[in-house]
């Protein structure tokens, strides 16, 4: 009886820490990138003023991508968390 609680206390542990993994590391390149992106593209519009509207459409889609790869991470933490 004990071993099988051990066991399974063991299990959930485990998928615990692989939920918390996935959806840090998930979610730390995204983060990175989205700093990136927002510094080059305040940079490039201080260097280029004119050019700011389309720099700025440019910018908003990068980081909508990015920020897609982190909810990934985020779904596929919710599925080892709870399947």
């Amino acid at each position: 009886m004990a071993v099988e609680q051990v066991a399974q206390a063991s299990s959930e542990l485990a998928k615990l820490y692989a939920t918390a993994l996935a959806i840090g590391l998930g979610a730390f390149g995204p983060a990175i990138g989205i700093g990136m992106i927002g510094s080059k593209g305040v940079e490039a519009m201080g260097r280029n003023p004119e050019a700011a509207d389309k720099i700025q459409v440019g910018m908003i889609l990068a980081i909508a991508f990015a920020e897609a790869i982190a909810i990934y991470a985020l779904v596929i933490a919710l599925i080892i968390k709870f399947v």
